[in-house]
This record gives C-alpha cells, structure tokens and sequence, in this order.
C-alpha cells in the first residue's frame, strides 16, 4: 500500500470503555488504510481501559495490545500524529470544547450509551460491552468500505456526520 493511512481519533470522556473499543476494532479491520488512536477528555488519575471491555475484544479475536487511556492533551500537541478524522463516542465529550487539533481534522459525533454504566452485575455488563462493540463495528464496516473519494480530506466530515445518522 503506497497511501499513507487514515488517522482516526476516537474521543470520550474517560477512555476507558466505548473510545477503547473503537480504536481496537478500526485497528484491527481497518486494512492499513487505517490508523486509529484513543483519548479521553478526562481521565481519571491511573485510569485503565475496562476490563470488561479487553475481554470482550479478546473473546472477539481482537488484540488489546498496546491499548491505554489517555488525555486528548496527547494529540493537540504540534509533535503529536495529525488527525484526519476526530470521532466522539460519547454524548459528555461530544459536548466539550475540545482542543485544537494540528491540520484541522474532520469531526463526527457518533454516540453510543455506556456500556459501563449503572449498578448491574457483571454478566449483563458483559453483554452491554458485547453489543456496544458489535455496534462500534458496523459502523466501522461501513466506514473502511468506503471508496477513497468518500475519505478524501474535502467529503470526509459530511461522509463522518451522515454514518451517524444512518444507524
């Protein structure tokens, strides 16, 4: 592949559940076209993706290799990758004033409930992260089968915005 390949940042307010799983889904069909990364606009102090959520990654054949939470503080630095697309994943970070993001990447909010949330056992949580990351991944199927002139810099954020009204 002689293209350089898409960077993907997905936003949520803790990276730690909905924001993880989005990275390591795209990272994993994304075919090199994709390069995808996560952050959160605050993080708890030691915070750490759930548990919950790399199990049902692991139970999925993907890797969670590598996978941490982190502020966004990360990727609005000059030095930091350049995003070509921000996507938030969450309902509390779509609503932030974000940083600035070096070379001014498209933005979409595709929101999905938390999978982590409320005082359920951790079986139907489980299945919360299951279904939230099937979720994650059809819209991410779509997303990686895009013809190129759907991803180019001009049509990406109307191309962002339209996959979260269609689902």
């Amino acid at each position: 592949m002689n293209e350089k390949p898409l960077n993907v940042l997905f936003l949520c307010s803790h990276n730690s559940a909905r924001s993880i799983l989005a990275e390591a889904v795209l990272n994993h069909i994304g075919r090199g076209r994709f390069k995808a990364f996560s952050a959160g606009s605050s993080p708890r102090a030691n915070q750490q993706p759930n548990p919950l959520g790399l199990q049902v990654l692991q139970h999925a054949g993907i890797s969670v290799d590598g996978l941490y939470s982190k502020s966004w503080d990360e990727f609005g630095t000059m030095d930091a990758p350049k995003m070509d697309l921000v996507i938030t994943v969450c309902d509390n970070a779509a609503g932030e004033v974000c940083p600035y993001w070096p070379g001014q990447p498209a933005t979409a909010h595709w929101g999905y409930a938390d999978p982590s949330a409320g005082d359920a056992d951790d079986a139907h949580k489980l299945e919360a992260f299951r279904k939230t990351m099937l979720a994650i991944k059809r819209r991410l199927e779509l997303l990686v089968s895009l013809p190129a002139s759907k991803l180019e810099k001009t049509m990406l954020q109307s191309t962002a915005r339209d996959m979260a009204r269609g689902q």
